[in-house]
């Protein structure tokens, strides 16, 4: 029997993108997510290769190059605000002939839901509890929904995918901590503010960056070393952290943690990779982040999980809806290079905050030395310039 009715967890990039290819592929999707609407707040990612080629296919171009952001320099500064390192990003735009922007998570969530239409069902304030697969179908059990039936369900649920623990077993078995951890958050009418520019202080396993938003907000990321960071899920106990750990910095430190108090939208998470041998089992498979995420540190974590939508709607369609044959082509596309994506992820992250003043002044003569001409497609072009190679699926766009 084939696949046509499809349940896909999470509607945040991966979901609503596949929703998207799967309905113009000629499949029944539906949507769940824990979440009471679409997400806000967050962070911002920079946006580019495959990805972009996707939100092309979608139609997106447009209002991706409206709402987003181009970022001009990104400047390091000492404990004074002094400026001691940094580089024009126009590198960027040059490697991928323009096809380069900053913008908001959420907003690219928006995005999408706004390509799917009214004739997707979506159900919030809901999720997934239980799944037991047969021959022909997933029985799936939601929290509020009650007892449901489809063809297949797809896990695009994120780093702490439900569908991955259900199906595949515990997180710990396949989340690859890369040491850190990351919050970040937003508020109105901080001073002073630079606009098209990401500003970062660091001292020795700590990072602190802020860019200047649209409607007079100022996005803030920190991140910090994660050795000694208990788990805690309450708002109030991950500020104490962000407090104890960036109380004693210099620069703009105090004055952040005090717009911290003005909000309690503050997403806070470990960094971490997920890295499994398998994305799929019987009629239930994963895609995003909670196959393989490469971590918020990696930079293109929405475009490959947009880019992966696509494959796997296509593969389906290219199959005719004979799952087994359509979850293991999808891996078989992507799964090499996505490991690529992961290691290089690895690499990259001790440059976001260092864990020594030793690894701090090395990497600021790194970015130094990345100023000078020809050095800094060199120094990027390896991980910016996208050499995956898609199948044409011209016919579903």
């Amino acid at each position: 029997m084939t696949v046509r009715t499809i349940l896909i967890s999470g509607a945040g990039i991966a979901g609503p993108a596949l929703a998207f290819w799967l309905k113009v592929a000629g499949f029944q999707p539906t949507m769940v997510e824990r979440a009471s609407a679409i997400r806000s707040g967050g962070y911002v990612i920079d946006f580019w290769g495959r990805g972009y080629d996707i939100a092309e296919h979608m139609g997106m171009t447009e209002e991706l190059e409206r709402i987003g952001y181009h970022i001009r320099q990104m400047r390091i500064v000492n404990d004074r605000g002094a400026r001691i390192a940094g580089f024009g990003t126009g590198v960027f735009r040059e490697l991928t002939g323009g096809r380069f922007v900053t913008l908001a998570r959420s907003d690219l969530s928006r995005l999408l839901h706004g390509k799917i239409g009214q004739g997707t069902e979506i159900i919030f304030d809901d999720e997934i509890v239980a799944l037991q697969q047969h021959e022909d179908h997933v029985h799936v059990r939601l929290r509020t929904s009650g007892e449901l039936r489809f063809d297949a369900v797809i896990g695009a649920d994120g780093l702490h995918s439900a569908v991955r623990r259900l199906e595949f077993g515990p997180q710990e078995q396949f989340e690859k901590p890369l040491g850190y951890a990351v919050a970040a958050f937003e508020v109105p009418g901080y001073r002073p503010r630079d606009e098209n520019v990401y500003v970062i202080h660091n001292a020795p396993g700590r990072m602190l960056g802020r860019v200047a938003l649209r409607d007079d907000r100022t996005l803030f990321l920190l991140v910090f070393t994660a050795e000694g960071l208990a788990a805690t899920s309450d708002v109030r106990g991950q500020k104490a952290v962000l407090r104890a750990r960036f109380g004693d910095g210099g620069w703009e430190c105090k004055q952040i943690l005090a717009a911290l108090d003005r909000t309690d939208d503050l997403y806070f998470d470990r960094v971490s990779q997920i890295r499994m041998d398998r994305w799929s089992r019987g009629r239930v498979a994963l895609i995003g982040d909670a196959a393989f995420c490469l971590s918020l540190m990696a930079g293109q974590g929405s475009a490959m999980a947009m880019t992966a939508a696509f494959v796997l709607a296509g593969e389906l369609a290219k199959a005719e809806g004979r799952h087994q044959d359509a979850f293991s082509r999808y891996e078989a596309l992507l799964r090499n290079h996505i490991a690529a994506k992961q290691e290089g992820a690895k690499r990259f992250s001790a440059a976001f905050a260092p864990r020594t003043r030793c690894g701090l002044f090395l990497r600021n003569q790194v970015i130094r030395a990345s100023a000078l001409p020809g050095l800094a497609t060199l120094t990027f072009g390896r991980g910016i310039i996208d050499r995956l190679q898609l199948p044409d699926y011209r016919w579903l766009v």
